[in-house]
């Protein structure tokens, strides 16, 4: 195989419409604009979430609470996935992901209480709930913040 033998694969490229080439292309005259107006112009044409001078739904919506643009969102562990770990073990992200539990933890991890936790670990997270951390504890085990 020769470089000048390469091609692309068949159907994969495609002859770019040339606008404005004459009425007998299909694209002659105004090119697919139509008849004057904003849109007819070059540079013609509003911005995103421009509504003609209507008052745009982004500003009509009234807006509630505070959103920080900063936090970095916690993975939530359900009690249940701790159990699935054997008594006497330290639960940490790197065990969670070693285990299967969750897929991916870039921020740390959070430990609530949903299902029970029937055995003695050690929890090494960024937080937990008020009734997981109880939980852990009436099982024997330990609830680190990290």
């Amino acid at each position: 195989m020769k470089l000048e033998e390469l091609s692309p694969a068949l159907g994969s490229t495609h002859v770019a419409k040339r606008k404005g080439r004459g009425h007998a292309t299909g694209n002659g005259k105004t090119a697919g604009r139509g008849h004057k107006g904003q849109k007819a112009r070059s540079g013609g044409g509003v911005r995103v979430g421009f509504e003609g001078g209507q008052m745009p739904l982004t500003r009509r919506i009234p807006k509630r609470g505070f959103n920080n643009i900063f936090a970095k969102p916690l993975t939530e562990v359900k009690l249940y996935d701790l159990d699935k770990f054997e008594s006497g073990a330290v639960i940490d992200t790197e065990a969670l992901l070693k285990a299967g539990v969750v897929s991916k933890c870039p921020n740390g991890f959070k430990v609530i209480a949903t299902g029970e936790l029937t055995k003695a670990v050690t929890v090494k997270a960024a937080a937990f709930s008020e009734a997981a951390k109880a939980a852990i504890e009436a099982a024997g085990g330990k609830a680190e913040v990290v």
